[in-house]
Formats: structure tokens, C-alpha cells, sequence
């Protein structure tokens, strides 16, 4: 019989850990399990459990992105539940949007998490990458709206913005008051958000004021990537724009989004300086995500860019920024297989995208 790798068995502990894990979280929820329990359950020690998971909070949040993940991709092998509205107006998008995201549980949670996230906000950190995150679904659906309102009809982030304030909360109260929200109430409110005036505006005043991007010429060899918004591969090797955006910064996709030139490609690279709490969270963020999209938006409406989830910060090296945190920005344009401007800090995205515009790819 053939003897497993080291990395073998550390793969087969954290996938029993996980299930324990599981378990217990959705017999207990996340305050009233011990992970003495889990380990027990796992049949290993308190100190495998650890070594694969820093905290009981960072386990809680592997579990959902595990189990939301899990749940996305077999969604995705069969097909959405409900094909997204042939009409494709921003109104029949937010309805189909609001009753994807109300339909249940976050995918793939175990039976009695109506909402399990904010269960384990408790962190600063961690509430300030949940903000953001949210703001950058903001920004995707926004964008999506606009592509199917056409142009010339203006922003609409903060719609997207207001109608997703609409169904947190209506989620939240959902599990603090059983029977008092409405859903289809709720659905048809968020469809009337479509033609709500909220003054929005681009570009934002500071953009004017961000640096120029600097000019450089090095290898681009980036590794092999995940688009974590539309479930499969990316190919970075192409022409485009790279952002690379700690998780206390995703709203900035917005900016290298807008300043492109059309046809341009724009992948955010996401990072962070806490991998065992913050990157599970935003795996579970964004699989809920693509889910809703999948379920609401024409595939030619898709928002434009690509979002690669970088743990290791492998795609952040290749680009050259090194010791990643949650407030890294910096970009860089490629081109013909180099790296041929760069920019750091506020706006980094927006003048590494304004080259471009000068400069077509």
C-alpha cells in the first residue's frame, strides 16, 4: 500500500476538520462551539485543528466559503435556478437580483443559517472588509445596470447600493422578526429602485488630482489565476489593466474600470494581510455573489471585470508589489508581455487605466 505525502495528510486533516467544523457550527452556531468538540468530532487533536486554522472565527469562515463555493459550482454545472429576465432592463435585473438573494441561506450554508456572516463580525478588520466588499458588489451590479440602460443614462452605483441596503436588511429582519418581511414586497421595491434619481456621479473629484502613472519596462509572468467572480480560469497573460487592491480598498475597481479604454481588460487582484479570516470571508462574498448574477444578469451585461482572489500573493509578485496588505493599491499596465507603467497608492488604478487611454491597447 502506498504511503501519503505529508502534504496529502495535511490536505485529508483540514477536509475532516472542515466537516467537523460544519457540524458543529450548524448545531450550535458559531458563539456556542468549542473547537475541543470539532477536534473530537474530526477524530484529531485540538493542535491539528489550529494548525490548520488560526482561530475557531477563521474555521467558521472557511466552512461557509467552503460550503458556498461547493454550492455555486453545481448550481453552475446545471444551469441557474431561474434564467436571468429576458427582457434585461435594470428594473427586471434588480427584481430578479432581489429574489436570487432572497430565495434562502447564503449557498451552501447548513440548516439553520439564515445569515451566518454578521454572526462573526465582531472585529474591526473584519467589518471594515465586509463594508467593502459590499461596496464592491455595489459596483459590479451597478455596472451591469448601466450596460443595460445604455449610455448616456448615467452611474448607477448608488442604486445598486441602495438596493442592497434594502435586502440586508430585510434578511437581517427576516431572522430577527420571523413572518414580518414581506418578500415579494421587498423584490418589488428593489425592481422600483431602477428609476430612483440619487444624484450619482463620475468621475469623483480627487481622480483629478492622482498622480500619472510612471513608466516601466519588466517581464510579466504571472501564475496561473481563478476568476473568483465568474467560477473559472483566467488567463493574465493578455493586454489590459492589473489592480492589484487590498481587501480595505475594492471599491477602487471601480476606477480602473471607468478609465479604460473600451475592450480593455481589467482584472483586480484582491489581497489581504489576514489569510486565515478575511480572504475566507470574501470567498463566501463573492460566490454568493456570482450566484445572484448568474440568476439575474444577461451574460452580455456581465460587469467587466476579472476578480482574482491572490492568497498567496503570488499575481501581487509577479506584478511587483510586495508585502501585501489590506490597504495595498497599485496597478500596472501590460502589454505584448510586459509590464510597461506603473502606479501606487490612492487613484493607482485610475492612472495605470488613464495611460491606456492615451495609448490604446
Amino acid at each position: 500500500m502506498a504511503r501519503i505525502t505529508r502534504a496529502e495528510q495535511q490536505a485529508r486533516n483540514r477536509s475532516r476538520v472542515l466537516a467537523a467544523a460544519g457540524d458543529e457550527f450548524a448545531e450550535r452556531g458559531f458563539r456556542d462551539a468549542k473547537v475541543d468538540r470539532i477536534a473530537e468530532r474530526a477524530e484529531l487533536t485540538r493542535g491539528a485543528v489550529y494548525s490548520n486554522f488560526p482561530s475557531k472565527r477563521a474555521l467558521y469562515l472557511s466552512v461557509l466559503a467552503e460550503a458556498a463555493e461547493r454550492a455555486v459550482d453545481e448550481r453552475l454545472a446545471v444551469g441557474p435556478a431561474s434564467p436571468p429576465p429576458a427582457a434585461g432592463t435594470p428594473r427586471a435585473v434588480l427584481g430578479a437580483f432581489a429574489r436570487a438573494l432572497l430565495a434562502g441561506p447564503s449557498p451552501g450554508a447548513p440548516p439553520g443559517w439564515a445569515d451566518p456572516l454578521p454572526e462573526s463580525l465582531d472585529d474591526a478588520p473584519l467589518r471594515q472588509a465586509f463594508t467593502q466588499l459590499l461596496r464592491l458588489e455595489s459596483v459590479l451590479l451597478g455596472l451591469s445596470l448601466e450596460t443595460l440602460a445604455g449610455p448616456g443614462t448615467g452611474r448607477r452605483v448608488r442604486v445598486a447600493q441602495t438596493a442592497l441596503t434594502t435586502l440586508y436588511g430585510a434578511v437581517r429582519l427576516a431572522g430577527a422578526a420571523p413572518g414580518f418581511v414581506d418578500p415579494f414586497g421587498v423584490i418589488g421595491a428593489c425592481a422600483n429602485l431602477a428609476d430612483l434619481d440619487v444624484a450619482d456621479a463620475w468621475p469623483l473629484p480627487y481622480l483629478e488630482h492622482v498622480p500619472a502613472a510612471e513608466p516601466a519596462d519588466a517581464p510579466w509572468s504571472p501564475p496561473g489565476a481563478f476568476d473568483a467572480l465568474r467560477r473559472e480560469p483566467a488567463d493574465l497573460t493578455g493586454d489590459g489593466v492589473v489592480v492589484v487592491l487590498g481587501l480595505h480598498r475594492l471599491e477602487a475597481v471601480e476606477e480602473a474600470v471607468r478609465s479604460a479604454p473600451g475592450g480593455a481588460d481589467v482584472t483586480a487582484v484582491v489581497v489581504t494581510g489576514d489569510r486565515g479570516e478575511r480572504m475566507p470571508l470574501a470567498r463566501s462574498v463573492l460566490a454568493r455573489l456570482c450566484a445572484a448574477l448568474r440568476e439575474s444578469v444577461p451574460e452580455h451585461a456581465w460587469p467587466p471585470p476579472r476578480l482574482v482572489l491572490d492568497d498567496g500573493g503570488a499575481v501581487a509578485a509577479a506584478a511587483g508589489v510586495i508585502g501585501v496588505d489590506d490597504a495595498t493599491e497599485a496597478a500596472v499596465r501590460i502589454r505584448g508581455g510586459r509590464i510597461t507603467a506603473r502606479a501606487a497608492g490612492r487613484g493607482a488604478g485610475h492612472a495605470v487605466a488613464a495611460v491606456t487611454v492615451a495609448s490604446p491597447l
